[in-house]
């Protein structure tokens, strides 16, 4: 059952060679979202699956706000990482992790789990964000076959924290302040990029989904 309400967002971008990718799907279905999730503040933890030309996966986990991810509890994960973690952790390439908080939003989250994800990441002058947050997004919600639209703004502080998880994996926040995810009922549902034609610094990825869970109620 989908939660309401979550303001803040961590995704993370990664490729994962052919070799590793079983070793790593059961690392993060069996471990790590299962972890993650039983931390105060998760709300939901999923991972989708690149398609054509994108990272190999997008993994996010939403939380009440952007905060939670500064917390005791999560740092304590993230800087007393277990060893299955820092195995799996050496798989990710040209890895990208940012911390969000939720802008606007429009349309509703999808009955179950949206099949398909597409991602914006972008930079742009906030009246611009503004316009899209105004008129674009609430179009886009509209459209046949899109689920949901959310834009988010980079949390550059949180984003930034060092933690030994970090240090294992290299990595570190993108370029991009922006975050338009849009959920979809199919690959094709929310059409080209739209007014995101014009952002700067633009990565527009597509993914379909592989696994979604919840805390326990």
């Amino acid at each position: 059952m989908q939660r309401e309400g979550s303001q803040g967002l961590m995704a993370f971008w990664a490729d994962i060679d052919e070799a590793d990718r079983l070793r790593f799907q059961e690392w993060h279905n069996c471990e790590h979202i299962p972890e993650r999730i039983s931390i105060p503040g998760f709300n939901v933890g999923r991972r989708y699956r690149g398609l054509a030309a994108a990272p190999t996966f997008l993994m996010f986990y939403e939380t009440d706000t952007a905060s939670v991810f500064a917390s005791d509890a999560y740092m304590a994960r993230l800087n007393d990482p277990t060893p299955w973690t820092r195995e799996a952790l050496t798989y990710f390439r040209n890895p990208s992790r940012n911390i969000y908080a939720l802008l606007a939003e429009s349309g509703q989250a999808a009955a179950m789990e949206a099949p398909y994800i597409q991602t914006f990441r972008f930079n742009m002058a906030e009246d611009a964000v503004n316009r899209l947050a105004r008129d674009w997004l609430p179009a886009v919600g509209a459209m046949e076959g899109v689920h949901r639209v959310r834009l988010y703004a980079v949390d550059e502080a949180i984003s930034g924290i060092m933690t030994s998880e970090r240090q294992i994996y290299g990595g570190g926040p993108g370029q991009q302040k922006y975050l338009v995810m849009i959920e979809a009922a199919r690959a094709d549902s929310a059409g080209g990029k739209g007014e995101l034609s014009a952002a700067e610094d633009l990565f527009a990825d597509g993914f379909w989904l592989e696994i979604a869970l919840y805390p326990a109620s």
